[in-house]
């Protein structure tokens, strides 16, 4: 059996595949973007590159032998995030093209296995592309399986698929401070530096950060954020000081969302500015979106304590120190005490979606984040895989729609 995937982006669905115990011959994938080839071959150094999905009927394929068909096909035009002009865009559009390589290769092998993917979008596009598939939507969320916030719609011929037990993955557990992984850790030079520059200060087996990360509920022990060569001593990680985000004056806590995940923003309410627990689940990776953290979210590695967002308290908001800063808990807007906040690295975000570590690595790290922000979840894409041998041995769809 040979594997098609359309779009394919950094090869998730040939992961996937392997996860799931799923055996094939060659793998084909069509994507034109440089960088996600690149990581693909690095990882997959067998994959049949075949270029541009327009040309599909140039390509050099036997279409009897390809037994499964993937496709996460373009998202910007159906998203509720975009302008929403669905196949009145020209990235929209490509959908048909799909639709009639998929009509191609189903009238040669009757049995062909296909699943589909695309984001959260409106009613009225969810009944359409379900027409043009002939097969009705499920919608599974990351979250179930991974650290992050990411809710895609599937359409696939693949029969009992249920959704994926919950893992109780939080960000927290899978951040550079809590894994001790891929990061270079100070020397004992600078870590008895440090020391004698704060006496109350406790390695106390690796990092202090280590003990406020294993409390529940949002309960946070007292991080200290003193700060040598630009890095927070109690990250621990000399790595980390690139992703470190500059503090300003402008960070706006909220009110009431505090306790839900979303502590604050910068300058303005924006998907680049905000800034989220650790305690919760990742915002959703983007590929398209713009600089700064908006690929990936920024998050507040520090103690804001909940218990106490009822207390007020007559100090100001902010010190005037230049290596770390204190948020009181004036206006109800509980209390930060020496904490840092950051960008989440490349590693971090192949963790959230369920990848190997350092999977993407090789390209910038700009590239990475938009890859990733492209890519799947595939711990999700395995779940549903897994449920082929299940399938009936002959699966009916209905052309009409085709």
């Amino acid at each position: 059996m040979n594997v098609l995937s359309l779009f394919d982006g950094i090869s998730c669905g040939q992961v996937a595949l392997q996860r799931a115990g799923i055996q094939y011959s060659k793998y084909y994938a069509s994507e034109i973007d440089k960088y996600a080839i690149q990581v693909t071959q690095k990882n997959h150094p067998n994959t049949i590159q075949m270029g541009d999905i327009n040309n599909w009927r140039e390509w050099d394929i036997d279409w009897s032998e390809i037994g499964i068909l993937l496709a996460g096909f373009p998202c910007q035009a159906w998203s509720l995030a975009g302008k929403q002009r669905g196949d009145n865009d020209p990235r929209g559009e490509l959908v048909h093209v799909l639709i009639d390589l998929f009509k191609h290769i189903k009238q040669i092998n009757p049995n062909l296995i296909f699943l589909f993917e695309n984001v959260k979008m409106k009613r009225e596009f969810l009944d359409y592309i379900d027409r043009l598939f002939g097969c009705k939507h499920i919608m599974i969320d990351s979250a179930l399986v991974s650290a992050q916030n990411r809710k895609r719609v599937y359409w696939t011929n693949i029969k009992g698929i249920e959704l994926p037990q919950d893992k109780g993955i939080l960000l927290k557990h899978i951040i550079h401070e809590n894994t001790n992984q891929d990061m270079a850790p100070l020397s004992e030079k600078e870590i008895q530096y440090m020391k004698r520059g704060n006496e109350k200060w406790q390695q106390a087996g690796k990092c202090r950060l280590d003990r406020y990360l294993q409390y529940k509920e949002n309960k946070s022990f007292t991080v200290t954020a003193n700060i040598y060569k630009g890095v927070p001593y109690n990250c621990f990680f000399q790595d980390l000081a690139e992703y470190i985000v500059p503090f300003d004056k402008t960070l706006k806590i909220l009110d009431k969302e505090v306790q839900e995940g979303k502590v604050g923003y910068f300058r303005k309410d924006s998907q680049a500015n905000r800034v989220y627990y650790i305690h919760n689940k990742a915002v959703t990776l983007c590929g398209d979106s713009g600089g700064g953290a908006a690929k990936m979210g920024q998050y507040l590695f520090g103690c804001i304590t909940p218990d106490r967002v009822d207390k007020r308290q007559n100090w100001p908001r902010f010190n005037h120190g230049t290596k770390f800063y204190t948020l009181t808990a004036q206006d109800k807007h509980g209390i930060l005490i020496e904490g840092y906040i950051r960008k989440l690295t490349p590693i971090e975000c192949e963790r959230l979606q369920t990848l190997p570590d350092d999977y993407t690595k090789g390209i910038s790290k700009t590239q990475r984040y938009k890859c990733l922000g492209n890519g799947w979840t595939v711990d999700v894409i395995s779940h549903i895989l897994n449920c082929i041998n299940n399938k009936p041995k002959e699966t009916q769809i209905d052309l009409t729609n085709f």
